[in-house]
């Protein structure tokens, strides 16, 4: 039989009051941080977007491309912020996640965005003024637009970790318990898609990017749909002769193993000719030497039906990059 002291609390009232500082602590980040949040959204809707509107001085098409649904987002804060000072966490969040739907849209829009505000900065001379003009302002505390327009994704991010926190400090007991933790999976499910969507923009980048370098016929689409994972330089060791310096491009289907263009190419000065494609399904990886983790670097041999190659690096540091990261695309072709 439990014996309670008066004035000593049990271990479960000891967790109850763990429970309930650790929510209070979290509301309130969440009520400050999101009255900062509305007070910024709100600047770029008043001194950005309202006045490009009533000036023109971008067209409806750049203007759109540029903010995407910035103002629906600083609409659906507007609607929370009441909810939140009156203390109806679960109330509020759940109407929030009716507009969750607009960070998927902005996130989808962010790479258009940023190239948008770079082009319009560099040819519209106009606009080029205004923005400066109003990036001067003290309201914007030295921020310039190019930082503010990524601000409701941070902001997402910072949802999910304050609601997700909120949701387990709330005990099952409590009213607001279900739509807490329902909208700590909702907004969880958006972030994971907003995420998914950054990595393929920034996959996509790096896929034109190698594309540029890769120059002559062979070379026309060999980026297209895949996923880039590294690249570098390294020797390749014949069978006879001296090792020969070549560019590789690692994807997560195949090894792309290019030559450097002549520098005194007319055309074609700086590019890679496609040499070879090795696919990674095929592919079975072994290090030679270079185990040990010494400063010598050291030599991989991958092997494929047809072909054997030997590639070098006098760096060991970098050597293990390259092999852990080809280990990783071959396992991921095998799953």
């Amino acid at each position: 039989m439990e014996i309670h002291y008066p004035g000593v609390r049990s271990p479960v009232q000891e967790q109850r009051a763990r429970w309930e500082r650790k929510r209070a602590c979290t509301a309130r980040e969440l009520l400050e941080t999101e009255r900062r949040y509305q007070e910024q959204l709100g600047l770029v809707a008043t001194y950005f977007l309202g006045i490009l509107k009533a000036k023109g001085t971008l067209r409806p098409p750049e203007r759109q491309a540029l903010f995407s649904s910035w103002e629906l987002i600083y609409g659906a804060s507007q609607e929370l912020l009441p909810y939140l000072e009156g203390g109806c966490w679960g109330q509020g969040l759940e109407g929030f996640c009716r507009h969750l739907e607009l960070y998927n849209q902005f996130a989808a829009n962010s790479e258009r965005s940023q190239t948008t505000l770079q082009e319009q900065l560099k040819k519209n001379k106009g606009f080029r003024r205004f923005v400066r003009l109003q990036e001067s302002r003290p309201e914007f505390g030295g921020l310039q637009l190019q930082d503010l327009l990524p601000l409701p994704l941070q902001r997402l991010q910072q949802y999910e970790n304050l609601v997700v926190a909120l949701a387990e400090n709330t005990g099952p007991n409590s009213p607001d318990h279900q739509q807490l933790t329902r909208a700590a999976r909702l907004i969880s499910e958006t972030a994971q898609r907003v995420h998914t969507i950054g990595q393929k923009q920034k996959n996509d980048q790096h896929l034109r990017r190698v594309q540029a370098l890769l120059s002559g016929r062979q070379a026309k689409g060999l980026t297209s749909g895949r996923w880039f994972l590294c690249q570098g330089w390294l020797l390749v060791v014949p069978p006879h002769g001296e090792p020969r310096p070549r560019m590789f491009f690692l994807f997560t289907d195949v090894l792309l193993m290019a030559k450097p263009r002549p520098p005194l190419h007319l055309l074609q000065s700086g590019t890679f000719a496609c040499k070879a494609l090795y696919p990674m399904a095929q592919c079975q990886l072994s290090r030679v030497f270079g185990h040990s983790g010494g400063p010598c670097g050291g030599l991989l041999s991958l092997s494929f039906p047809h072909e054997k190659l030997l590639l070098m690096s006098t760096d060991q540091e970098e050597l293990s990059h390259w092999y852990h990261s080809l280990t990783w695309a071959i396992s991921s072709q095998k799953n």
